[in-house]
């Protein structure tokens, strides 16, 4: 089966978090992805994401296994590095020696802060960078301190998918040139591009400083989320005024309420206090059912134990079945083609195919057997 990226071979170097997700982004769209890591130990929730891809043990620290790297990266087509700046420069991996060797290669590095400037070295997490860039702000109530939403939007959001896209913008690149080149992919950087209506908003004078605020942040009662009478939430977004208008029927306080109040701000107060008793009288899935018809914009705040169940999730293919475990199917999907597998070959999780100290010539029997074609 011929898929986006056949053919596309992808190294995979250390990392946790976005790195080993845009592999699996690369490998989800057909791309044959190697994964190197040390002899002992794997990055955090590298395993977690390791479909589709063939894993390695090479250390790198060592002389021959970094001789083995430096080869299975100049027959790559694609290299994921995400460690500090200046790490594999020390390991003699870094770019200017790959790309000496052969310059088709596309050298994707992913680091949090950059390759350079004042905080290239810092350590950092998601929370840092979402911290530094503003974002961070802009989540939670205002009576609480910011709450973090788990590692999704800076390590997966801005660091693993800006480096999917400059992966395939620079292999894009490659075929109009016939040259690789470097892509510095910064989660600080993915972080701002994702703000750029919200800074825009500020800069017109129309978003305010301050959690729970504005019209997208939890401050308008008909975008927000409230708690049921089972103590679940349902999450309303009821932004444009048919929405909003469907929204008071269903939660039976038209002749209460009149829909012209949306955009009054000063009724803000008294809308959400209506809206919230209204929410409270009933369970979250009893809400549901009544509202099921009016297309109100408003859906149920699952637990992620409950995804399974979700009957338009289910139906639609969003999870594969991998070893036992459902897992988020590939995507996007791409019409005329299978989308409802994972590509390629499954974990076989680390295996020791290759150790530090062991001859170059493994990586050319790597090279050869098909793993790194």
């Amino acid at each position: 089966m011929v898929t986006a990226l056949s053919g596309v071979r992808v190294l995979e170097f250390g990392g946790i978090g976005p790195v080993p997700f845009a592999g699996m982004v690369l490998a989800d769209l057909g791309a044959s992805v190697v994964r190197v890591e040390p002899p002992v130990g794997a990055g955090l929730g590298a395993e977690l994401l390791a479909r589709g891809k063939h894993l390695v043990r090479i250390d790198a620290k060592d002389a021959r296994g970094a001789e083995v790297v430096r080869e299975l990266m100049t027959a790559a087509d694609v290299v994921l590095e995400g460690f500090r700046p200046g790490v594999v420069e020390r390991l003699g991996l870094g770019p200017d020696v790959v790309l000496a060797a052969n310059p088709r290669v596309v050298y994707v590095r992913v680091t949090g802060f950059g390759q350079e400037g004042p905080l290239a070295q810092r350590a950092g997490h998601d929370i840092t960078y979402l911290a530094l860039s503003g974002a961070l702000s802009l989540m939670g109530t205002p009576d609480h301190p910011p709450t973090p939403p788990a590692n999704l939007l800076a390590d997966f959001g801005s660091g693993g998918m800006l480096a999917v896209v400059g992966a395939l913008a620079a292999l894009l690149h490659r075929v109009q040139t016939g040259s690789g080149g470097v892509v510095d992919a910064a989660m600080v950087d993915g972080v701002l591009l994702f703000e750029t209506m919200v800074l825009g908003l500020l800069r017109k004078g129309s978003w305010r400083i301050g959690r729970a605020a504005n019209l997208l942040d939890g401050g308008a009662p008909f975008y927000r989320t409230y708690r049921c009478r089972d103590g679940r939430f349902i999450a309303v977004g009821a932004l444009e005024p048919q929405f909003f208008e469907r929204l008071v029927e269903g939660l039976g306080l038209r002749g209460e309420l009149d829909p012209a109040w949306q955009l009054d701000e000063n009724r803000w107060p008294e809308l959400t206090r209506r809206f919230e008793a209204a929410f409270s009288s009933r369970d979250r899935d009893a809400w549901l059912a009544s509202l099921a018809d009016l297309d109100a914009c408003v859906a149920p705040v699952l637990e992620l134990d409950e995804l399974g169940d979700e009957p338009h999730l289910q139906q639609r293919g969003c999870f594969v079945r991998v070893e036992g475990h459902d897992e988020p199917a590939p995507a996007p999907r791409f019409a005329g083609t299978a989308h409802d597998e994972v590509r390629g070959p499954r974990r076989d999780p680390y295996r020791a195919l290759v150790v530090g100290g062991v001859e170059p010539e493994l990586a050319r029997t790597l090279v050869a057997s098909g793993v790194v074609r």
